[in-house]
């Protein structure tokens, strides 16, 4: 058995308000080639399909598109599981529907384990495979909130109940008759001790980086497909247990990772190989810095190297202490002459001592998270306050997200 470990494909994502569809249109039609040519047996998405809740037109024309492509592949089941960036409403809306194509969707936990437990059959009707479907778990998912509960009591409180939640996954595997003898996998979106981010990834649960440790998974997983965190690796030395990656770089801190795929083969339970594949570089994204005098020689020469089919963007920094009146024009014009499209300008002080480089910052470089934390800063707040101070944030924050699409 083949299967093909994808996540974070972020469709309907906008990059300083241009939209990704080209790109993303060309890595699913790179994906479903690969299934074809990889004879895929099982696709499993770890979450992060879409960038928002309530995705534009386009992306969820385009993910229906893909789903229905593979309908005469060798791909016998896919596995979708909701990501942090996800509506589990959305994305289980059409679930009957899709589960009659062998299409299984996965938004929001079970209440009961069990229910969790996709046993996917063969041909003759017998299960090939069992998937423990966990997407990301939300507050609601885990626990209810305690009466004068601290910050810190949280987070150690959402800790265990996450290690909980995949250990009643574990036991409710071992209740099934056939378990030791078919390969066991588990999903998850969430943010695994000692994954490595491109660029500061917060941690949707606040507090430190550690969700969950890879020791933590049961034993009874023999593969763990994990999403949030965009570029693919092992997480604690151990192989079985891995992050994806985003299928395109989804920002400027993305642009040294190899976007890739993973491709598991079992020989019966055993995880003979594991596979890391590629996946080809549609748009190049690059920051380019330098000063007024060889910003030009720079953006040249990464023209001459570039070689992917859509135009690549660039970010340009220019470190210079003067006034650069319409510099923001001119480096447009002159990206657009080499056949690159200049998506932003910035004019970086070379004074590093001052408190200019405050006034660099800009909002469209910042998610709502730090925004809050910049401005519990300026409000004189202690360091031990904002553990609870985000962990309320976060909770009003998914509550209007939550109205919102209901709303609509």
């Amino acid at each position: 058995m083949k299967i093909l470990h994808t996540s974070d494909w972020h469709i309907g994502q906008k990059l300083l308000n241009k939209d990704r569809l080209e790109e993303h249109e060309m890595a699913l039609k790179w994906l479903q080639e690969t299934i074809l040519q990889q004879s895929i047996d099982v696709l499993v998405v770890a979450g992060d399909i879409f960038d928002i809740g309530s995705p534009p037109n386009y992306a969820r024309k385009l993910y229906y598109a893909f789903l229905t492509s593979l309908i005469n592949s060798p791909c016998r089941h896919i596995v979708i599981i909701g990501g942090n960036h996800d509506s589990p409403s959305m994305l289980e809306a059409p679930k009957t529907l899709l589960e009659s194509l062998n299409t299984y969707v996965i938004g929001s936990a079970p209440s009961e384990p069990k229910d969790a437990i996709l046993q996917l059959k063969d041909a003759n009707g017998a299960t090939e495979l069992l998937v423990a479907a966990v997407p990301f778990l939300r507050d609601r998912d885990l626990r209810s909130s305690a009466s004068g509960e601290t910050g810190a009591e949280r987070i150690h409180a959402i800790k265990q109940n996450i290690r909980k939640h995949y250990q009643d996954l574990g036991k409710a595997v071992e209740d099934l008759p056939n378990y030791k003898d078919i390969p066991v996998l588990a999903t998850g979106h969430l943010y695994a001790s000692g994954a490595q981010s491109s660029e500061k990834q917060n941690n949707i649960y606040i507090g430190d980086v550690e969700n969950i440790l890879a020791q933590d998974f049961p034993a009874i997983f023999d593969y763990v497909a994990l999403g949030h965190i965009h570029r693919a690796q092992t997480v604690g030395k151990l192989d079985h247990v891995r992050y994806s990656g985003s299928i395109i770089p989804l920002s400027f801190s993305e642009t040294k990772d190899q976007k890739s795929i993973y491709i598991l083969e079992f020989q019966g339970k055993n995880l003979t190989t594991t596979e890391r594949l590629d996946i080809p570089t549609f748009r190049r994204l690059k920051t380019i810095k330098g000063d007024p005098t060889n910003i030009e020689e720079k953006l040249e020469a990464f023209a001459k190297r570039r070689s992917e089919p859509l135009p690549a963007w660039v970010e340009v920094l220019i470190e210079s202490e003067q006034i650069l009146p319409n510099i923001n024009l001119e480096i447009a014009e002159y990206c657009n002459k080499l056949g690159l499209e200049a998506l932003k300008v910035r004019i970086l002080s070379t004074q590093r001592n001052t408190w200019s480089d405050s006034t660099l910052m800009n909002l469209e470089d910042l998610d709502t998270l730090e925004v809050f934390r910049k401005k519990c800063a300026q409000l004189g707040h202690l360091p031990d306050q904002m553990d609870e101070l985000e962990s309320s944030f976060l909770e009003l924050q998914d509550w209007m997200r939550e109205m919102k699409q209901a709303a609509e």
